[in-house]
Order: structure tokens, then C-alpha cells, then sequence
């Protein structure tokens, strides 16, 4: 008798929650539906909520993992020595523009003018006589953060609409003449054209070879003591399934692919971070 009541003993559910970059959001929500596949016993829950609030949370304890574009060091009031970096992917940014703005290529400068204001007008690039429309990610976002680092030479945007969401700066872009944002490139699609800078196009192979420099890391960040069931997913996530079939498949890029790195301190190291 006893053995049969151990034997239909429910499984004991093991919650693990993730929050944070929504820009890394695809890879770990499809990793945790084929984690929780092979794991009836897990219940991996993924949020999103900017990178921001991924690094708070981590260090509050609030939860297990807090995904980020940026490196934790990065961060205002956070004390990264008490967290531990993961580096799972690299994801190219691209400025995109509403395809009637009728603009490919800006060069460097041009592209820093649009965000802080100083070009208002396509017209003057060429393009058709509309407004240029400027939205913004929200405060605390890690695309935000690396587009103004790498893309604006470390200079802010001008102040305009935000919005918190990758998929919404998408959708009010393909929906708006004039519009311009930016966006990680898997979120790229048929309705929005990205842009080229100074002939550059935004692409996995220029952003291994760091012709295109607008990417950042995709950190899953954790506290230096972790339990059984965050260690077994980290590690998941660095399988060759999930490094070779789910990231390259959704548009994002393995690290060791890269044939350079980044380290916190904005610099290029000389070898790619293993």
C-alpha cells in the first residue's frame, strides 16, 4: 500500500521566475517551453518588464533570474559583486524607420541629429516631406541604454513618446509616416524598414564582426547562491539545443560565434568572452 500511494504521489511542482529584457524575452520563453517539456516537475514563468527591472528584482531576491541587455555594473543603485553574470546570446539593435519615410542609409552623424533633435524632417534627408517622429524605449530599458551607448556616441535622446514594449515601438512605427525608433533584430519585420548607417548594413555576420556596433549581450543574471533548479535551467540554456537551434533560429546570435567582445567598461576587449 505504500508503495502504490508514493507511486501516485502528485509531482511536486518547483516554481522558478524570470523577469526582465523583453528584447531577450523569445529565446527564453521558447527555452522554458521545451524545459518544462522535459521537465513536468519545473514551472519556469518568464516576464518581461525592461532590463531595469530584471537587475532590481534579481538583487532584491524577488526573483530567481532577471534577464538584461545590460551589464548589471551599468545600472544605478545596483550592487553587481552580489551577482552572477550568464552570458546566453548577443542581439543586434537597428534603428527602423515607417517605410513612407522613404530614407535606407543615414550616416553616423545624421543618425545622432534625428535623436537629439537637431534633423526634423525626412525631406532633409532625401526622403519624403514628413515629420520625423522620434519614440523611445522606456527608462531603464537595455535596448535604450545600448542604442544611446553605441548608437549616439553615449548622448541621450531627445525627450519624446516611450514605450515600455519591443513589440509596441514596432507596431507604432509600422503604423505611423514619419516614425522612428529602434529595435532588436529579431523583432525586424516586413513592415518597418530597418536602416543601414553609413552603408552598414544591420546583420548577424557585421554584428560577429563588429561592423555593425549597436548589440549588447543578452545576461542572465542570478545571485551568487542559487538553488538546484536555477542552476539546472542556466544550463539549459547553454545546451546545444537552445545555443544552436533556438537562438540562431529566432535571430539572435551565439557568443561564440562573436569574433570580438564587449566588456562593462564600453571598451571592445581584443578576444571574443567565452
Amino acid at each position: 500500500m505504500l508503495t502504490l500511494l508514493t507511486a501516485c504521489r502528485p509531482l511536486v511542482k518547483s516554481s522558478l521566475t524570470l523577469a526582465g529584457s523583453t528584447a531577450f524575452q523569445p529565446i527564453v520563453e521558447m527555452a522554458a517551453d521545451s524545459y518544462n517539456q522535459q521537465h513536468p516537475e519545473a514551472a519556469v514563468n518568464v516576464q518581461g518588464g525592461g532590463s531595469g527591472t530584471g537587475i532590481s528584482q534579481v538583487e532584491e531576491g524577488a526573483i530567481d533570474v532577471g534577464n538584461s541587455d545590460v551589464f548589471a555594473s551599468e545600472q544605478k543603485g545596483i550592487e553587481s559583486t552580489r551577482l552572477q553574470d550568464h552570458q546566453v546570446a548577443v542581439t543586434g539593435i537597428a534603428p527602423i524607420v515607417n517605410p513612407e519615410a522613404g530614407v535606407k542609409d543615414v550616416s553616423h552623424s545624421q543618425l545622432v541629429a534625428i535623436f537629439t533633435g537637431k534633423i526634423r524632417n525626412w525631406q532633409s534627408l532625401g526622403g519624403r516631406n514628413l515629420k520625423i517622429i522620434v519614440i523611445n524605449r522606456s527608462i531603464g530599458s537595455g535596448t535604450r541604454k545600448n542604442f544611446e551607448k553605441w548608437g549616439l556616441d553615449g548622448q541621450k535622446s531627445m525627450v519624446a513618446q516611450e514605450q515600455s514594449s519591443t513589440g509596441t515601438v514596432r507596431k507604432i512605427v509600422a503604423a505611423t509616416p514619419g516614425a522612428i525608433s529602434y529595435i532588436a533584430f529579431p523583432y525586424i519585420n516586413d513592415n518597418i524598414q530597418p536602416l543601414s548607417i553609413d552603408g552598414v548594413a544591420p546583420s548577424s555576420n557585421n554584428v560577429r564582426n563588429n561592423r555593425w556596433k549597436i548589440w549588447s549581450y543578452e545576461h542572465m543574471y542570478t545571485l551568487k547562491k542559487t538553488n538546484k533548479n536555477t542552476r539546472s535551467f542556466l544550463k539549459y540554456m547553454m545546451s546545444d539545443y537552445v545555443q544552436r537551434k533556438v537562438i540562431p533560429r529566432l535571430g539572435y546570435i551565439s557568443v561564440s560565434s562573436m569574433k570580438t567582445g564587449r566588456s562593462a567598461n564600453e571598451g571592445l576587449d581584443k578576444e571574443p568572452k567565452r
